[in-house]
């Protein structure tokens, strides 16, 4: 890279890519998610309700930098990013009978090393999993022999029915016996009722953050981390909003004389036990999250290709995006040593990876 970057190159955990079968599939369907072309443009539906709110029903423009691993060489390069641990976005693979998703998760797995091992040490990749529980920790399994890969993206929902389901113990069990990352990330929103008239800036500034805490509520209260004490587990947008109300669910737990849980520590000390991409915005959101479970906790990310630049597709590979430019921004009002430990070391010690002398 030719361009110097105040703080160093980066290490980005949290950026997107769609396999090319993965975009066919999109493409073939007639419900959302799917992807419909409208005034000679593609344009992605994917959110729930998405098709039907007039402030969002024609989706999100979507172009070759969904999944061309040159386009993402250019973005990074573009943005001081040495190395990316590349994930599937949402919804990954729910949308697919039971008996679809396993094979899919196969081939789509195989794409993302493809693509991993043609990059010159610049992309390691997180795999693809099916709800199944049984296939999932089959596929994580497999996941582990590849060498690129880190782990797997899930969702808040799990098989169906939450991250307390103890059906999913096989995928934690398998994933703690790997030493994978599992990378929870939220698609359904929540409390979508009164999210809409304002495009998509209710559903993914606050319904996508209330369903992630939503999610890894369940997750602790449903002793997930008392069984499986060396899960690896990174939590999308920098926690949601549980690292604002963590004593607020201590004191409520507490209170509360007819509780069924039962956990070895207060809920919010289990969040200290998982990983956070640094994406909140502003420095007050960093600074609770630091004080909450420590510098060490916290992951550079980007969250692209989403939220891009206002300029064709054509000037999206040399534009300057909002995301790692606020965030690079923020982290230059910490310690100068913990902002690099949050830009790349971090990164670098928890997933394994080392920066590429061509980078």
């Amino acid at each position: 890279m030719s361009v110097s970057f105040l703080g160093g190159l980066a290490v980005d955990v949290h950026t997107h890519v769609y396999s090319n079968r993965y975009i066919t599939l999109l493409q073939n369907r007639t419900a959302v998610p799917r992807i419909v072309t409208r005034g000679g443009q593609d344009r992605m539906l994917i959110l729930p309700g998405e098709d039907t709110d007039a402030s969002t029903s024609s989706g999100r423009p979507i172009g070759s930098e969904y999944w061309d691993g040159a386009r993402k060489l250019a973005f990074m390069d573009g943005h001081g990013i040495a190395v990316s641990v590349v994930s599937p976005a949402n919804p990954w693979l729910d949308f697919l009978p039971a008996a679809d998703a396993g094979p899919a998760a196969v081939d789509i797995n195989e794409d993302m090393e493809a693509l991993c091992a043609g990059s010159g040490g610049r992309l390691y990749g997180m795999g693809l999993l099916p709800r199944d529980p049984m296939t999932a920790a089959a596929e994580l399994g497999r996941i582990a022999r590849l060498p690129h890969l880190r782990g797997a993206a899930i969702g808040t929902t799990g098989a169906g029915k939450g991250l307390d389901d103890p059906a999913l113990d096989p995928v934690w069990a398998a994933a703690e016996r790997n030493g994978l990352m599992l990378f929870v990330h939220p698609h359904y929103g929540l409390g979508n009722e009164v999210m809409g008239g304002y495009g998509h800036a209710m559903a993914l500034a606050l319904g996508f953050p209330f369903e992630t805490t939503t999610a890894i509520t369940r997750l602790i209260l449903g002793g997930t981390l008392d069984r499986f004490p060396g899960l690896k587990l990174m939590v999308a947008h920098a926690g949601g909003v549980l690292p604002y109300l963590a004593g607020r669910l201590d004191a409520c737990v507490a209170g509360d004389a007819h509780s069924p849980v039962r956990l070895r520590h207060p809920p919010s000390s289990y969040l200290r036990m998982m990983h956070y991409d640094a994406i909140g915005y502003q420095m007050p959101t960093l600074s609770l999250l630091i004080a909450l479970v420590g510098a060490d906790r916290l992951l550079f990310g980007t969250d692209y290709p989403f939220f891009p630049p206002h300029v064709g597709n054509a000037e999206l590979d040399t534009a300057t995006w909002h995301s790692p430019t606020v965030h690079r921004a923020i982290l230059q009002e910490l310690e100068p040593q913990t902002a690099s430990a949050i830009l790349r070391s971090n990164a670098m010690n928890t997933f394994g990876l080392a920066v590429p002398a061509s980078a």
